[in-house]
């Protein structure tokens, strides 16, 4: 048995899970995300828990029971407290802006970048060097952060990109120089 799907899903106070068919919908203060149950995964709502079981013993069953009631859980977390992500960039000269609802990232390039922001992801900027990127989506708000982070990917040599706050980038060693005997 999963111990991540045996779990129950507590549900607090102001949360709304409907279970329409196969179609969970659940609603908070934040937003309101759904998610399409599979086949072999049903749901038992009880006052404010939520169980997922498992119809049989395969082994797509088992997969699916622990990574339901993981996706379920998020959604609930999300429309309560909301995912964030902080993106930091590293350089000289490296610096971003936000006009409307466009980010103008400035990378070493010959020319400035432009990131357009999703529907359902909200894009802040904090001084001319953070980005945060929050949401109700873990999904989203974890792709958005995955492809402004790969506009400039750190470099191992000096350090210098885009790189996840608290992300520590693996440094290499540079051209080493020629010995005076050689």
């Amino acid at each position: 048995m999963s111990r991540i799907g045996r779990t129950p899903i507590n549900l607090p106070q102001g949360v709304e899970f409907k279970l329409d068919g196969d179609l969970v919908t659940v609603k908070g203060t934040k937003g309101e995300l759904s998610h399409r149950l599979p086949s072999l995964i049903k749901l038992e709502i009880k006052e404010n828990q939520v169980l997922v079981k498992r119809l049989n013993e395969t082994k797509l069953a088992k997969s699916l029971h622990g990574l339901t009631r993981a996706l379920l859980a998020n959604m609930v977390i999300g429309v309560t407290q909301g995912y964030q992500k902080t993106l930091e960039l590293v350089g000289t000269g490296y610096r971003v802006a936000k006009q409307g609802s466009k980010l103008v990232i400035s990378v070493g390039y010959s020319h400035p970048v432009e990131y357009s922001e999703p529907e359902g992801i909200k894009l802040e900027v904090e001084g001319n060097n953070l980005i945060k990127v929050s949401g109700i989506d873990k999904q989203l708000v974890g792709q958005v952060a995955a492809e402004i982070r790969a506009i400039r990917k750190p470099e191992p040599y000096k350090g210098k990109g885009i790189r996840y706050q608290g992300e520590h980038v693996r440094r290499k060693a540079g051209k080493a120089a020629k010995g005076a005997g050689a």
